[in-house]
C-alpha cells in the first residue's frame, strides 16, 4: 500500500523504472532518463524539463514513445494541422534553424543547442 501512496504522491509509477529524484532547497529535481520507444525501439531521452512539466500537467505516465514517433502518430490523426515551420538565424550563434513561430524581432531567436544553453 505503501507503495501506491508513494507512486500517487510523485505523479509516476514506483517500481523499477521510478523517476530519480533529489531534494535541493525543499523543490524536486528531476534527473534525464533513457527510455525505449515502444513503436521504433528505439532509446530516448526523457529530460528533467519534460519531467517536470508531466507532474506539473498531473500526467502520471512516463511517455512510451520518442518524439519523433509521437509527432508521427498526431500527423496520422489527421485531426491537427501539420506545424508550419520558420526558417531563421541563431542569434547566438549564427546557425540556420527552425523555430514554430513567426518571429517577430522583439527578441532573440535561438537554435535548440543554445536555447538550452541559454534557458539554464
Amino acid at each position: 500500500m505503501a507503495a501506491k501512496q508513494r507512486a500517487r504522491d510523485s505523479g509516476f509509477p514506483s517500481g523499477p523504472r521510478e523517476r530519480q529524484r533529489t531534494k535541493e532547497a525543499g523543490r524536486l529535481s528531476f534527473v534525464d532518463r533513457v527510455l525505449t520507444c515502444r513503436d521504433c525501439g528505439r532509446e530516448f531521452v526523457f529530460t528533467s524539463g519534460e519531467q517536470e512539466f508531466y507532474q506539473s500537467r498531473g500526467l502520471m505516465h512516463e511517455p512510451r514513445r520518442c518524439p519523433e514517433c509521437r509527432s508521427a502518430r498526431r500527423a496520422a490523426d489527421g485531426t491537427r494541422p501539420a506545424r508550419e515551420m520558420h526558417d531563421v538565424v541563431c542569434s547566438n550563434c549564427g546557425k540556420p534553424t527552425q523555430v514554430p513561430f513567426v518571429p517577430t524581432g522583439a527578441r532573440p531567436v535561438y537554435c535548440m543547442d543554445c536555447f538550452q544553453t541559454v534557458r539554464r
